[in-house]
């Protein structure tokens, strides 16, 4: 089959409003969109990948913002369907560098509406990539069966997987992570993992080099461990482990930003780039948009990125 996209993602979409303010000051806030999965797809859009999105969106007040606003991006939106459930909404706030103020309503919303029959195999064939995260199957029992349904087609033709199970003790338990996890990773090319929260939780190992080493015994074939303690990521491949710095140098908001560089490292990679240029890549991404308020709105476009990874400078 002809492949037509680089990448589909799938999961959840939200209303994101935010602010530069306390919550209890701001009179205006600033509307625009996020979730994790969506948020890896913008960024690699807009780096530069045919990028497809598998949801579902709320037929209320909010439907004709989201689907104008992923048509205008260039989002290949032709399987998100609607439902009668509502969009969840997340209010952002960032009133100082080191004080941030977070809430959001996902329970019960229209991605959790996700299923099996969202889930079309000449789509997924039609692609180079699949991602989910472990926040997708947290919306639902129907939608982590979508995920696995999607990756055992990718497995089955070809199409590389890639995952993130985003472990989140706002979301889900420990153990529940485990079972998301377990439950997909023998279909998983490429792994995205954080050592503050994934690792340690799901894995229960907290040294890279035993934590890749029994991932690519599992089958594995790319590790991404993101670091927060030694401020870089460590990319698993070929047999080699090798360390990349942050990117960031000026943290504002941190909202998504690992979801930003995994949608960096998936356009790379599926662009040719080595696993380590991909890693430098996404980390790019990543830092851009952590140097800004918000989830989806900072993230960089091609003509930046690619400027800092070539050797030039940003203002």
């Amino acid at each position: 089959m002809e492949q037509k996209l680089d990448i589909i993602t799938i999961g959840e979409s939200l209303v994101e409003f935010s602010t530069d303010l306390k919550l209890s000051c701001a009179e205006c806030l600033y509307k625009y969109y996020g979730g994790d999965a969506l948020a890896a797809a913008i960024a690699a859009l807009r780096a530069g990948s045919r990028v497809g999105f598998i949801t579902k969106v709320g037929d209320d007040a909010f439907k004709e913002y989201l689907l104008d606003s992923w048509n205008a991006e260039g989002l290949d939106i032709s399987q998100v369907k609607l439902t009668q459930e509502r969009n969840g909404v997340y209010f952002i706030a960032r009133p100082a560098a080191n004080e941030k103020e977070f809430a959001y309503y996902r329970k019960k919303i229209a991605p959790s509406k996700l299923s099996i029959d969202d889930i079309s195999e000449d789509y997924i064939k039609s692609s180079k990539l699949v991602y989910a995260s472990g926040l997708t199957q947290t919306l639902s029992m129907s939608a982590g069966e979508a995920v696995g349904k999607a990756f055992k087609i990718a497995r089955d033709n070809g199409v590389l997987t890639a995952y993130d199970p985003n472990y989140s003790v706002q979301n889900t338990s420990a153990d529940e992570a485990k079972e998301y996890f377990n439950s997909v990773i023998d279909d998983v090319d490429i792994l995205f993992m954080s050592s503050k929260y994934d690792t340690i939780n799901i894995l229960e190992l907290d040294s890279v080099e035993n934590i890749i080493k029994k991932l690519w015994d599992m089958g594995v074939g790319t590790v991404v461990i993101k670091s927060s303690e030694k401020h870089g990521y460590f990319t698993g491949a070929n047999g080699n482990i090798v360390f990349t710095e942050f990117f960031a140098k000026h943290v504002v908001d941190t909202t998504c930003s690992g979801d930003a560089f995994n949608g960096g490292f998936m356009h790379a990679i599926t662009h040719g780039y080595s696993p380590a240029e991909s890693t430098r890549i996404g980390s790019i991404v990543a830092g851009l948009q952590a140097g800004r308020i918000g989830a989806i709105k900072p993230i960089p476009y091609a003509d930046e990125i690619f400027k800092l990874y070539n050797g030039g400078c940003c203002d």
